[in-house]
């Protein structure tokens, strides 16, 4: 378990103040916002392996063997000068060595996000000096409607299902089931949150909402993973676009992996039904700067651009409601947005179903190639870990693409093909400065998509252009770093930044295992294929900028590429055109992913499907699998309501004991058309 020593404490502020150096106007310097505590917690929520490697990157800066990672003085971090430390970052940040450039980007992202993304309590003086003006007002506090299950000692539980995971899929296997009068418990590793608990300040709600506290990421620390974590899961946190599965993605899943239902009458009746539950609609029409630039900039080139369809009701024109949508991706404090949490959980609620917050599941129970039951451990309010066993004639496993894999494997399932397939519809950020003000932290996030540019060269691979959250703690982990200073004044121009991302269809996977420990390793790696189709999004979205107004645009790799454009047209174009000859190895560019897909598909063939079509194991009688871990392949688009749809037409199937394999439906003329929303 690490450990936060003095001497690496000591360590740690003085990294803090060199990515971070304080400026002349006043600015305070990065240590101000170290909250070592919230650090600590982050690295604990790693795999043994990834603390310990910390740690030891941390002593090894303590030492004077330090200065030979970058051929400098042979001095303990703290006893180099200012120049020297930064020199030394920079070293690693370009370093040919993985290791190094891994251990500067962690410590890198780590301080700035404290920094930016912490409270003004933490750091007074921080946001006023970028132009953000923090959360929005705290709502009323009102009572939590669900009543949540809180054990004090060991206990156990009996029901007809057991469903582990509580957002698109596991939500609304519960609400469909529940009211359809079965006794169904539902377990959440997270908490649950209502209303003033959702206080809109990213440290806090990264490290209660999000797994890992936010911190999740790949193996080499290449690629960090945004999953949720908390009662509704992804969809108490994410975007709140409701994108309708395209048609050809559904008729290549049927295509490809013999798996027919996706072109039948009663998935798309799936589709549009949780689309009713959920309230999607596209009536809010009110834009922010970033997203109004996307439908500007792609309507001035002839790209066709559409609203998103969202989960959202009750709102007005409001700035009130305007400013409150910008946080919803840190949850929702004012129940605008639909997720989980505010209709199939609390339909399920509300028909009997027990709810279990704080849970994790070690292990599903298996006896004589049938599911039983769970084992797991439930952590009380004041921290206690408690026992729960729990019997049940079903389980149902919803924990997302990273956590599904790794609880079945923990429960001895040994599929070949078990965690494999990993898509993770890897992303960048191609920012811009406007002239005037954008604003982007309020209004919705994503309510604008360009969609030119999703099957290119024939195929059915490409990118969505989006616009992603902009508040000062994410941004800041996404805007390259090439000195202290450098970035401290790019932040400084944070509210005349506009953010659009590059959301690629990954064609080739990667992998989720498990350590000795049962804890997830993910392993992903951006293959050529995808890297070019995500390198054309790159250029369109930067070409769009320019076309909307944008003077300065920032491309996505670490040495920060940079275009000057004046009245519309782009003024160095060769750099452009040498993006993608640039080197793009791991941790030489920023890649995210807000969506994990398929570590679980299902299809026909049980050989290379660890699922049946009715979303039943091959392996284990009466254990499913309704998430996103179920898609056969990447889907193209923001998941949530595909999962949803999936995770509905299987709980039809559970209902009457059937797979169901439906009627077909004619294949659409062209393989470009998409469902309609």
């Amino acid at each position: 378990m690490f450990t936060l020593t003095p001497d690496r404490s000591v360590v740690l502020k003085a990294l803090a103040d060199t990515i971070i150096p304080a400026l002349p106007d006043g600015s305070p310097p990065g240590s101000t916002g170290l909250n070592l505590e919230k650090l600590e917690a982050a690295i604990r929520e790693q795999p043994l392996g990834a603390q310990a490697e910390f740690g030891k990157l941390l002593d090894l800066m303590d030492k004077p063997l330090l200065g030979l990672t970058w051929f400098g003085p042979l001095k303990p971090f703290c006893k180099l000068d200012p120049a020297q430390r930064e020199q030394l970052l920079q070293s690693w940040a370009a370093s040919n060595v993985p290791q190094l450039r891994k251990g500067f980007q962690a410590v890198r992202k780590l301080c700035t996000l404290l920094y930016y993304g912490g409270s003004m309590a933490e750091v007074p003086a921080a946001w006023g000096f970028l132009g953000y003006p923090g959360p929005d007002e705290k709502p009323v506090d009102t009572p939590k409607p669900i009543k949540t299950l809180h054990p004090t000692q060991d206990a156990e539980y009996d029901c007809d299902v057991l469903v582990i995971g509580s957002g698109a899929g596991g939500g609304v296997v519960a609400g469909e089931l529940a009211e359809a009068g079965h006794d169904v418990l539902v377990i959440e590793k997270g908490p649950y949150c209502h209303g003033c608990d959702f206080t809109q300040r990213e440290v806090d709600m990264l490290g209660t909402l999000y797994d890992a506290k936010g911190t999740l990421s790949t193996q080499d620390g290449s690629i960090g993973i945004l999953a949720g974590s908390c009662l509704g899961g992804g969809t108490t946190v994410n975007w709140a676009g409701a994108f309708r599965t395209p048609d050809y993605v559904l008729q290549e899943w049927a295509r490809e992996h013999d798996a027919p239902q996706f072109t039948t009458l009663e998935f798309k009746e799936s589709l549009n039904a949780v689309a009713r539950a959920i309230s999607v609609n596209t009536n809010y029409t009110r834009h922010n700067g970033q997203n109004q630039a996307l439908w500007d900039g792609s309507t001035k080139l002839g790209q066709e651009v559409r609203l998103i369809p969202r989960n959202e009701k009750g709102l007005t024109d409001s700035d009130t409601h305007f400013r409150a949508l910008g946080y919803t991706t840190l949850g929702d404090a004012h129940g605008i947005k639909q997720g989980t949490l505010n209709t199939y959980l609390l339909t399920a609620f509300e028909h009997g179903a027990r709810i279990l917050a704080d849970t994790k599941v070690e292990r599903v129970t298996i006896a004589h190639g049938r599911a039983t039951g769970a084992e797991a451990v439930h952590t009380t309010a004041d921290g206690r870990p408690v026992r729960v066993t729990v019997r049940a004639r079903r389980v149902v496993v919803a924990g997302g693409a990273i956590q599904t894999p790794a609880l079945l494997l923990r429960s001895g399932l040994k599929h070949p093909h078990l965690g494999r397939h990993l898509h993770l519809h890897p992303t960048v950020v191609v920012g811009a400065r406007y002239p005037h003000p954008m604003n982007s932290w309020h209004g919705p996030s994503m309510s604008v998509v360009n969609d030119t540019y999703t099957m290119l060269h024939g195929t059915n691979f490409g990118a969505k252009l989006e616009t992603p959250p902009t508040h000062p703690g994410l941004l800041s982990m996404v805007l390259p770093w090439l000195s202290g200073r450098q970035h401290h004044e790019l932040m400084r121009d944070a509210n005349h930044l506009g953010s659009f991302i590059v959301l690629t269809r990954d064609r080739d996977g990667g992998r989720v295992s498990i350590d000795k420990h049962g804890a997830p390793l993910i392993d992903y790696t951006l293959s050529d294929f995808d890297r070019a189709n995500m390198l054309e999004g790159v250029r369109a979205a930067a070409q769009i900028h320019i076309a909307a107004g944008a003077t300065t645009v920032y491309l996505p790799h670490g040495t920060l590429p940079t275009l000057h454009a004046q009245n519309g047209v782009l003024q160095n174009p060769e750099v452009l055109d040498k993006l993608p000859h640039l080197s793009w190895k791991p941790n030489q560019f920023g890649l995210y992913s807000a969506h994990q897909m398929s570590t679980c598909r299902m299809g026909g063939d049980v050989a290379t499907h660890p699922l049946k079509l009715n979303g039943e194991t091959v392996e284990v009688q009466n254990l499913f699998v309704a998430d996103g871990s179920a898609f056969p392949a990447c889907s193209g688009v923001n998941p949530m309501l595909t999962i949803m749809a999936l995770a509905h037409f299987t709980a039809q199937g559970m209902k009457s004991g059937e797979a169901r394999p439906g009627r077909a439906l004619p294949l659409a003329p062209t393989l470009g058309q998409h469902a309609t929303t």
